[in-house]
């Protein structure tokens, strides 16, 4: 078996300190690098995926509505024309400083509501997914398994990966239980490692107790989860205890 653990990164900006980033990049093989519009500054841009490099993690984009206030977990309204174009930027971004200590993008990973938003909205997901393809560079899109975004990006000839959740809890319907509901973010590491190696056999339990299934080629272990160090270590170590190779989403995916 293989599985690729990516995490939310570079979402600190001025005097302000967020996540984890220097435990966890030890034991993830994908970081998604904040562009600066909901977390993020050129200087954390540039200091994160220079870190990634050095420890052999593989970057990609995380763009977000323009919602810094908010930290980008607020749904605004955009047109599929302007989630093209939000997206395309943020990406040029990170790709600018990417480029200036020599690392390839391997990913585009939408942070928050966008994320939530385009799981089933269409014209948004094709907005998304549009300006990944505008960008280039061989990009891989990813979103929840069987959502629209995952659909939209393969509409417009992008490879896809399929993401699932280890620190946070599902609905019955697949989609990610709301962070305003008691019980949606999971900070025991014993217990997101063993929800982890259920998902890469294709199964999770919902909160309600049932058990669904779900397939995906990347797991996300959120940066600003409490502990988060210690569970992306628990978790990298069972993996390997139960004989699954961790590698980057560009080595776990299918070829399109």
């Amino acid at each position: 078996m293989l599985i690729d653990l990516n995490s939310d990164m570079g979402e600190s900006f001025g005097a302000y300190s967020i996540g984890a980033d220097d435990e966890i990049l030890r034991w993830v093989t994908s970081a998604n690098v904040a562009c600066g519009w909901h977390g993020g500054d050129p200087h954390v841009m540039r200091r994160t995926v220079q870190k990634a490099k050095d420890l052999g993690v593989q970057v990609g984009a995380h763009p977000s509505y323009p919602d810094l206030l908010g930290f980008g977990r607020r749904v605004l309204q955009i047109t599929r024309q302007e989630a093209r174009d939000y997206v395309l930027y943020q990406i040029g971004a990170l790709r600018a400083f990417a480029e200036a200590v020599g690392v390839r993008l391997q990913h585009v990973k939408p942070h928050g509501a966008l994320y939530n938003a385009a799981v089933k909205d269409r014209e948004l997901s094709l907005g998304i997914a549009e300006g990944v393809a505008d960008a280039g560079g061989d990009l891989v899109l990813v979103g929840l398994p069987d959502s629209e975004i995952v659909k939209a990006g393969q509409a417009v000839g992008l490879r896809v990966a399929r993401e699932a959740f280890g620190d946070r809890a599902y609905n019955e319907d697949g989609t990610l239980v709301s962070r305003k509901v008691a019980g949606s973010l999971i900070s025991d590491p014993a217990v997101v490692a063993e929800r982890v190696v259920g998902l890469v056999r294709g199964t999770v339990t919902a909160l309600t107790g049932k058990v669904i299934p779900i397939q995906a080629e990347t797991i996300c272990l959120h940066g600003d989860t409490p502990g988060a160090g210690t569970i992306a270590r628990r978790v990298r170590e069972r993996l390997e205890a139960e004989g699954v190779r961790v590698a980057p989403m560009g080595e776990a995916i299918r070829p399109s």
